[in-house]
């Protein structure tokens, strides 16, 4: 069990954390436009694995990314974004498909995506990959790697070799219809894996989406039985609810300001990663997940400049 009181006990490894799955465009609209009435977009850097990479490397542990492009001017530009962080670009490979692309809309509620896929489902599972999931604390991914073939294999496999190595095991279970394949039950696939991970953390829309209508307490209780064994569910502007099955934590929302949510999610796990790693326990690294999130919702597109570690730490009441 993984007792919010309790640090985690991270072997001795190289990397600390690993993040699989899409690297990709987000065109975000320049205005709010709930409903695609906008007529100018801005292109960032996206995907929700690359950009908690990124986030993690800015507040000063170790990162890397697998993930692939296509052989196009907008994947040189997702790894040149990539290479200017600092971060390794090994294991991203170049494939002859498109890189992938979202169409966002600016909201301060939950954006609306619109989802153009190539390259980035065409992961291989390599040896190269395989020694980096050996050398790395924690793995992470989401439902795009594993709502389509073939990376949803490399996802497969990845995770049987994390638990054999120890490493922590994180799911974020975005699920969105549009990105299963026509015909598919991906809610099913996701109920299937969540006894293979350690820790989840959905919205209350995911939740929702995944086992209908209910309350938090419920929607978690299930996840729970189905394996998860920390189950962080974000409640956005209500903060968010935190249970391992004995604990339940309510917290706050420490937003004081919106101007766009995409990407606060992974501005959430770049913060608790990073806390857990550098030693903090559970419960503190949860409080850092939410100013780190606090801070993202403050300017607009996935990835922020965010202050250092302990800049942060000071900003925000953190420091012992």
């Amino acid at each position: 069990m993984l007792k919010l009181s309790d640090k985690i006990d991270f072997k001795n490894k190289k990397n600390d954390l690993l993040t699989l799955g899409e690297i990709l465009i987000d065109m975000i609209s320049s205005d709010y436009s709930e409903n695609f009435e906008c007529n100018s977009y801005n292109k960032f850097f996206g995907g929700s694995p690359a950009n908690i990479a990124m986030n993690v490397k800015k507040l000063g542990i170790n990162s890397l990314i697998a993930s692939a492009v296509g052989k196009d001017g907008l994947g040189k530009f997702l790894i040149s974004y990539l290479e200017e962080a600092g971060i390794d670009t090994s294991y991203i490979q170049k494939v002859d498909y498109s890189t992938s692309m979202v169409l966002v809309t600016k909201s301060k509620e939950s954006p609306v995506p619109i989802f153009y896929r190539g390259a980035d489902y065409q992961l291989m599972y390599t040896s190269e990959l395989e020694r980096a999931i050996e050398n790395s604390k924690i793995i992470h991914f989401s439902c795009w790697p594993i709502s389509k073939k073939p990376v949803r294999n490399t996802i497969e496999t990845a995770i049987k070799k994390a638990r054999e190595n120890n490493t922590l095991v994180c799911f974020d279970p975005n699920y969105h219809p549009m990105i299963w394949e026509k015909g598919e039950d991906g809610i099913e696939y996701i109920k299937s894996i969540l006894g293979r991970v350690d820790v989840v953390k959905p919205s209350e829309d995911d939740a929702e989406r995944i086992f209908g209508k209910d309350t938090h307490e419920r929607q978690i209780e299930k996840f729970l039985k189905l394996g998860a064994k920390l189950v962080i569910m974000t409640l956005g502007k209500d903060g968010a609810i935190v249970s391992n099955g004995e604990e339940t934590i309510k917290f706050e929302t420490m937003a004081k300001e919106v101007v766009d949510t995409t990407g606060a999610g992974d501005a959430f796990w770049s913060g608790f990663y990073t806390g857990i790693i550098k030693g903090y326990t559970i419960r503190k690294a949860l409080d850092l997940g939410f100013v780190v999130s606090a801070y993202k919702l403050k300017y607009t597109g996935a990835v922020v400049d965010l202050p250092k570690f302990n800049e942060i730490e000071k900003m925000y009441g953190l420091a012992e």
